[in-house]
C-alpha cells in the first residue's frame, strides 16, 4: 500500500513539475528579413496544451498559439531583421475564450473564418451544375469562394463565359495512363474521370490558424461502365491571421497522394493539370488585371515559362484585390511551370495552374506517397514585387526554432 501511495506522489509530483515548467525558444531569422513570419516546431512531450509570451526588453507580450500533432505555431509578428534572434516563453496552460480562427461545418461546405469574417469555403457536398447545363459538371471538392481580406471574392466556378468544369480553386489531373488506358480527371465532359469528396473531413479551430483535412479521389470510368480510384489524395488547407491592419492574409496548401492500384499510375506531360488550378473572378479580365512572376514574365509571356512565385491582382466592383501563389521549392520539376491563358481567352478571363508534368512526366508508384505544396498570401489593394519575393523566401527558407 505504502508502494502504491508512493508512485501516486512521484506521478503527482512529475505531473506539477511539468505544469510549473517555462520552456523558452529562441527563434532565428538568419540570413533572410522576416515579416510576420509563421513559426512551426515540435512540441516536448507532455505540453499538449501551452500558452506563449515573447519575451523583450524587459516586456512580456503575450503570442496566438495553435497546437496539433504535437506542431507548435504561432506569428513572429513584425519585422525580425537579418542575423536577429527573438525570444519566446511557454507555459502549461490553455487560452482564455473561443478560438480566433474556426472552421465551421454548413449545409454541404465547410467555411473557414476570422471573427465571423470569411477566408475560403471548401465544398465536400456535391454542387449542381447550373439549370439546364449537362449533369457531369456537378462537382465535389474544391475551394470557392476564396475571400480577399476586403471581401473581393477571387474565384469562379461555372464560368459564363465557358469552360463549366472550372472549380474555384481544384487540381485533377489531366493526361493519365491508368490501367492502359488515358484518363482526363479534368475535363469531366470527357467522361472518363472525374475527383470527388471521399467522405474523410477532419476540422481544425485555433488561435494561431484553422483549417481542415479532406480526402478525395481520383475516380476513372471504365468502358464498362464500372467506376474505379486510381488515386487517393489529402488535402490539408491551414489559414493564419489577418496581418497589416487586416489587409493580407497567408494560408497553406498541401495535397498528399497515393496511387490506389498496385500498378500504379503515370502522369502524362502535358501543359495543364494537377498541381494547382485556380479560375479567377470574371471581374479579372486582360483589362482589368495583372499577372507577375518571380521570373518578371507578365500575362503575355508567363504561359510555359517556370516561377517560384506568381502575383495576380486586379479591379472588381469591390475594390482592388489579388494573391500570390508560391511554390515550394521541394515540388516536382521545381521551379514548377505554369499555364497561364492568354488575353485573349474567353473575353479575356484568367486560368492559371500551377502544372508540375508540363515539362515532363511524373510516374506514380503503388505504396509510395507523394506531395504538393503551396503558399497563398490573398491582400486587399496591391503588393510590391519585393513583398513578394521576401513572402516566397520566408517560406521556402523557414526561420529556427532552438529551445533553451
Amino acid at each position: 500500500m505504502k508502494k502504491f501511495q508512493l508512485s501516486i506522489m512521484l506521478l503527482l509530483f512529475i505531473y506539477t513539475s511539468i505544469r510549473a515548467q517555462t520552456i523558452r525558444l529562441v527563434v532565428k531569422a538568419g540570413d533572410i528579413t522576416r515579416y510576420n513570419s509563421i513559426v512551426y516546431t515540435t512540441l516536448p512531450e507532455g505540453a499538449e496544451e501551452v500558452t506563449m509570451e515573447e519575451v523583450s526588453n524587459g516586456k512580456r507580450i503575450p503570442v496566438n498559439v495553435s497546437v496539433h500533432n504535437g506542431q507548435l505555431c504561432w506569428i513572429m509578428a513584425g519585422t525580425t531583421p537579418a542575423g536577429a534572434e527573438r525570444v519566446y516563453e511557454l507555459k502549461k496552460g490553455h487560452a482564455p475564450g473561443a478560438p480566433l480562427l474556426k472552421a465551421v461545418t454548413q449545409s454541404g461546405h465547410l467555411l473557414l473564418e476570422e471573427k465571423q469574417s470569411p477566408i475560403l469555403q471548401y465544398n465536400y457536398e456535391t454542387v449542381a451544375a447550373p439549370a439546364g447545363k449537362d449533369t457531369v459538371y456537378n462537382r465535389s471538392g474544391f475551394i470557392h469562394p476564396l475571400w480577399a481580406p476586403n471581401g473581393v471574392i477571387l474565384t469562379n466556378i461555372f464560368p459564363n463565359a465557358g469552360h463549366l468544369h472550372h472549380m474555384g480553386i481544384w487540381n485533377p489531373w489531366t493526361h493519365t495512363l491508368f490501367e492502359g488506358r488515358e484518363t482526363d480527371f479534368w475535363n469531366v465532359q470527357k467522361k472518363e474521370g472525374k475527383v470527388r469528396f471521399a467522405g474523410h473531413l477532419e476540422t481544425f479551430s485555433g488561435n494561431a490558424w484553422c483549417g481542415f483535412s479532406a480526402q478525395q479521389d481520383h475516380i476513372a470510368f471504365g468502358k464498362d461502365g464500372r467506376e474505379k480510384t486510381a488515386i487517393t489524395e489529402t488535402w490539408l488547407v491551414k489559414a493564419y491571421p489577418a496581418t497589416d491592419k487586416g489587409s493580407r492574409r497567408l494560408w497553406d496548401f498541401t495535397s498528399t497522394f497515393t496511387p490506389a492500384s498496385p500498378n500504379g499510375i503515370t502522369l502524362l506531360q502535358y501543359r495543364y493539370g494537377g498541381g494547382f488550378g485556380l479560375r479567377t473572378t470574371a471581374y479579372f479580365t486582360a483589362k482589368t488585371s495583372q499577372v507577375l512572376t518571380s521570373e518578371g514574365n507578365t500575362r503575355k509571356n508567363a504561359d510555359s515559362t517556370r516561377a517560384r512565385w506568381v502575383k495576380i491582382s486586379g479591379t472588381t466592383p469591390k475594390g482592388k484585390a489579388g494573391l500570390l501563389i508560391m511554390s515550394d521549392p521541394d515540388n516536382f520539376d521545381s521551379p514548377e511551370p505554369l499555364r497561364v491563358w492568354p488575353e485573349d481567352a474567353e473575353g479575356g478571363e484568367l486560368m492559371f495552374n500551377y502544372t508540375p508534368t508540363r515539362m515532363k512526366p511524373w510516374q506514380l508508384y503503388a505504396g509510395s506517397r507523394y506531395q504538393l505544396k503551396y503558399r497563398i498570401m490573398v491582400f486587399a489593394g496591391d503588393i510590391t514585387t519585393e513583398e513578394a519575393e521576401a513572402a516566397w523566401q520566408d517560406y521556402a527558407h523557414p526561420p529556427q526554432v532552438s529551445y533553451r
